[in-house]
């Protein structure tokens, strides 16, 4: 994949064009391609080589694109971390990873001299909006780096990012993503959603993040405008669809929800969206039904992908009504449904999804265990439950974490929290499983109401019994003001699976 000459492409295709507009500011096509090139040679300066990791650790912004694209230009590999984390979480993926350069921000309550000492790869620490001691400021080398840049050779095969998973169901592995394999989002979203140069896409999701990178990919390679948010804040986002005229953009579940509570929802002109596509998690098909009732003119995706398959990997058809569903796997990539015995199931039954494709990763980096569990026989293990109807379309039940055994019987959290959200006055709600000495553990709910919204315990309970079976209903109700996430706004569970009741309760 050869990103100097898809920039060169770009810049002489649309030189005027904004490929950026962050706050207010566009950055053309062309001031993209030369900034990323001084970048680059800017780093060659510092005495890069092939095999080197490159760390990023920023909030969205242009420089983190710049970042990404000169690293690519010379064929390093980059390893983005979430602006979110801690000095302790940061230094470990540091370490783990061996980066020799960190391109970061400085925040409160991190210190970038203290990251570097603890971290000994670490050559350089580049920082951005404000100089540190001992430390470059990016600033200074995009003013000296040359807006020129010499052809590099770059292997399909050599790798692109080290991508840390979000770390909710255990420690952070470092998901191994090639060069041949950038180009399978942007062509997965050609083909789903028929992503153009003719969008305007709206990006509140982290670049250091599966779903963010799509956003940047939609740039270099299909030449969209990217509307870009340091992070999400629901009414700005709204504001934005309305002011630069909106056609697309793909969000997590929750993030919906978030819309939906806003009490200006309905004064906002929805009307310029084509498209709106739901992924990262089993979504509530009724929240996004109410989603699209403002906007009935756009079509309704929902889709499925992970880290390790360069998602979207299965997206709902266009038109398609069955949004319980998540679609259909693309042509390139082969999904099937495994029991624990690794034989494919029947049509209808429950199983754990599989994926064979080239665009699966080749495993975790440094982490030959982890890898051997997840790569199997040519299969990549997602630990996503899922079934296939008669008809070929997938449905998402949840995680195998998120299979509660209650007295022999299996209850699938995502199941219960659709039938909770049903209630009007529910905003959002987890279901965990919590250990219970009699019947080994029972399904807990944590639920955040609308804002104004009563609504007790007893009436809750009495609701759930009308939607699922009695060992589904929750035998414990949480009413929380918010749930934790992570940066991509999925659901944080394993926090709120070490605060569950004890059996004693």
């Amino acid at each position: 994949m050869d990103f100097v000459k898809l920039l060169n492409r770009q810049a002489k295709k649309y030189p005027q064009k904004p490929a950026i507009i962050f706050k207010d500011k566009p950055l053309t096509f062309r001031e993209l391609r030369d900034i990323s090139f001084g970048l680059a040679n800017s780093l060659i300066n510092l005495g890069v080589k092939k095999g080197d990791r490159i760390a990023i650790y920023l909030p969205n912004c242009p420089e983190y694109i710049y970042s990404y694209l000169a690293i690519w230009c010379l064929g390093l590999t980059a390893v983005p971390l979430d602006f979110m984390l801690t000095e302790g979480e940061a230094i470990s993926c540091l370490s783990h990873s061996g980066a020799s350069i960190l391109i970061a921000k400085a925040k409160i309550n991190i210190s970038l001299p203290n990251i570097r000492q603890n971290c000994s790869s670490l050559k350089h620490v580049i920082t951005c909006s404000e100089k540190v001691e001992n430390s470059l400021f990016l600033q200074d080398l995009l003013e000296k780096g040359k807006a020129t840049f010499a052809q590099t050779e770059v292997q399909d095969k050599d790798y692109a990012i080290i991508f840390y998973t979000s770390g909710t169901t255990g420690k952070p592995k470092g998901v191994l993503i090639s060069y041949l394999q950038l180009e399978a989002p942007a062509r997965a979203m050609s083909y789903f959603v028929d992503l153009s140069d003719k969008d305007t896409i709206l990006c509140a999701l982290p670049f250091s993040h599966l779903g963010g990178l799509v956003f940047i990919q939609g740039i270099v390679f299909l030449g969209t405008r990217v509307i870009l948010m340091e992070r999400f804040i629901p009414q700005e986002f709204l504001k934005n669809v309305q002011n630069y005229k909106v056609n697309c953009f793909w969000l997590v579940p929750s993030m919906y929800y978030a819309l939906l509570q806003l009490k200006e929802f309905e004064i906002f002109d929805l009307s310029s969206l084509n498209w709106v596509c739901s992924f990262g998690a089993p979504s509530s098909a009724d929240q996004l039904r109410r989603f699209n009732k403002y906007c009935p003119q756009a079509y309704l995706y929902h889709g499925w992908g992970m880290t390790e398959t360069q998602g979207p990997s299965v997206v709902t058809p266009k038109g398609f009504k069955n949004i319980e569903s998540v679609g259909r796997p693309a042509p390139w990539i082969e999904v099937k449904v495994f029991d624990d015995n690794d034989c494919e199931v029947v049509v209808g039954q429950v199983g754990e999804i599989v994926v064979r494709s080239w665009v699966v990763a080749e495993g975790y980096y440094n982490d030959p265990q982890a890898t051997a569990a997840a790569f199997r026989n040519g299969w990549f293990y997602t630990g996503d439950l899922g079934r296939f109807d008669s008809e070929g379309n997938l449905y998402i039940v949840g995680r195998k974490k998120e299979m509660i055994k209650v007295g022999g019987e299996i209850v699938f959290e995502p199941e219960v929290e659709t039938a909770i959200h049903k209630h009007p006055e529910i905003a959002e709600v987890a279901v965990v499983g919590a250990p219970d000495k009699l019947r080994g553990e029972v399904p807990q709910a944590f639920v955040v109401l609308k804002e104004g919204s009563v609504l007790n315990e007893e009436d809750l309970r009495y609701f759930c019994r009308q939607h699922l079976a009695h060992f589904k209903v929750p035998h414990y109700f949480e009413f929380v003001k918010e749930l934790p996430k992570n940066r991509t706004g999925k659901i944080d569970k394993e926090k709120l699976r070490s605060i569950t009741v004890s059996a004693n309760k």
